[in-house]
């Protein structure tokens, strides 16, 4: 512990990967692996990003928004971000996009976007070289987060650009694992306290 800690002073995992372990109440986050945009006093804000909307892409999307598709738009799935506000979009991309409205960089490596340039850019074949379309977020009040961690209701690991952007959806949740060195064979849904 360093001199500005106290003991009970929270952990920041802005930029950190939840992992979702078995027997996760809530089954929209069985599974999921959760980046963490935002992690404070007040609560938390993060997108599943290994969970593609059934029957969504990018196409659809822009259709919905006015937006018109250009030649050089990349095919791209649209992800469930979570169930708070799912009708309000987010991306997830690198760090070396920029929006001219607003990006709130993460951490490093990472920025989130929210506003509809994002989304023209991505039309144009422009914006981000690696980037997660989300709709809705994964939202925590003040001290909830930290209530289903102590109740270990997720694991957290680091985050890195292989993990979140490279490695198909499918396979995040067991890879996520793999960097804690935990395989999904071994755990269990039934918590415990030693």
């Amino acid at each position: 512990m360093n001199a500005d800690q106290t003991p009970d002073a929270p952990v920041d995992l802005t930029g950190k990967i939840l992992i979702a372990m078995p027997g996760m109440g809530d089954p929209r986050f069985a599974n999921s692996v959760v980046y963490l945009c935002a992690h404070s006093a007040e609560g938390a804000m993060g997108l599943i990003i290994n969970k593609p909307a059934q029957d969504l892409a990018i196409g659809d999307l822009l259709e919905h928004l006015s937006i018109t598709p250009g030649p050089g738009m990349r095919a791209m799935p649209v992800h469930f971000g979570g169930p708070v506000e799912h009708g309000r979009g987010f991306v997830l991309h690198d760090d070396g996009y920029r929006s001219d409205i607003a990006t709130l960089n993460v951490a490093a490596g990472f920025g989130m976007t929210a506003t509809l340039d994002i989304l023209e850019d991505l039309a144009r074949g422009e914006g981000p070289a690696h980037a997660i379309l989300a709709l809705g977020y994964a939202g925590w009040g003040p001290g909830q987060l930290e209530s289903e961690l102590a109740e270990n209701g997720w694991l957290t690991c680091d985050a890195d650009p292989d993990l979140v952007f490279a490695i198909p959806d499918p396979g995040k949740w067991e890879a996520a694992l793999a960097r804690l060195g935990v395989s999904a064979l071994t755990l269990s849904s039934d918590a415990g306290r030693a």
